[in-house]
């Protein structure tokens, strides 16, 4: 007890630059939904890794983008409140990538609260001239003083241990913040439902806007089954009718996409149910967006 450390780390960048990969990586379980659509984690996502006397508990927040709406002021109030509540920062931008406003700002924000903060340059798997990547670490390097810089990617886990390895030494002494056996604060509902809409937005890539929202209605064992219904609302009736596909097609492959991973995750036979509903302009409503499990206290205006 007296040799455990821990950190509270949020994990911030811009969108789709890898932060829900890095986590599930780290985490060494899928509790964050993945997709190529920007702005895929809508709020903030906690997960712990306990290994030997260090736990890190970190927070994946949504990519920092200008709000349009108000699922986009939540999620902008969501990335502050989490910078402002850690030890420290875990900042991930792509290799290649020019610096950004959105870049500068987290640093800006590191920089007047004194957070000490890890860089991470991800997917250098898809760098083909390295040169880039030495002037990347220059150009970040003399705007912060990083506890680290790390190359990694990701999805290939190179540099992971690296990473890993420096995170820990951001652990404060005074105990674990968690029993051992913790993984995440996000309850079965929300988790299955976060799996359902990433099969959705994987599959419907071009096709619906971030309009979709998924819902867990009902959760129950039977025996060795594990039931589930989950509703997804879209904004349009046309989004709808996309989302079904012809003769129920595309509903059935998300379905199908979605319970392989739940059976996966559970480790047991899932019977997965799926709705669809329109819920015009939720995303625009605060009270619609509380209704379907966001934070009241960040969606206030």
């Amino acid at each position: 007890m007296d040799n455990q450390k821990s950190a509270y780390i949020a994990i911030v960048g811009r969108p789709n630059v890898g932060k829900s990969t890095i986590l599930n990586k780290l985490i060494g379980e899928k509790i964050a939904i993945v997709s190529k659509k920007p702005q895929t984690t809508r709020t903030r996502i906690m997960g712990v890794l306990t290994e030997g006397e260090d736990q890190l508990v970190f927070l994946d927040t949504p990519g920092l983008l200008k709000p349009r709406n108000s699922l986009g002021d939540y999620m902008l109030r969501s990335v502050t409140a989490a910078i402002e509540g850690v030890d420290s920062c875990l900042l991930v931008v792509q290799a290649g990538a020019p610096l950004s406003k959105a870049d500068e700002e987290l640093i800006g924000r590191f920089k007047k609260g004194h957070i000490p903060a890890v860089l991470a340059i991800n997917k250098t798997d898809l760098l083909g001239d390295k040169t880039r990547l030495m002037e990347q670490i220059a150009e970040y390097s003399g705007l912060y003083d990083f506890e680290a810089v790390v190359p990694v990617s990701a999805e290939k886990g190179d540099g992971m241990d690296a990473l890993l390895d420096e995170l820990k030494g951001l652990t404060l002494p005074g105990g674990w913040l968690f029993p051992e056996d913790t993984l995440t604060d996000q309850t079965e509902p929300v988790l299955a439902a976060e799996l359902v809409r990433e099969k959705a937005l994987r599959l419907l890539e071009q096709e619906v806007p971030h309009g979709v929202a998924a819902v867990t209605e009902h959760m129950q064992e039977k025996g060795e089954l594990l039931e589930i219904h989950v509703t997804l609302y879209c904004e349009k009736p046309n989004h709808k009718g996309i989302l079904i596909g012809k003769g129920g097609e595309m509903l059935k492959r998300i379905g199908s996409a979605a319970r392989r991973d739940l059976e996966e995750f559970f480790g047991c036979r899932v019977n997965l149910q799926l709705w669809v509903k329109v819920k015009e302009d939720w995303r625009q409503r605060p009270e619609t967006l509380q209704g379907m499990g966001f934070s009241l206290r960040d969606l206030e205006i």
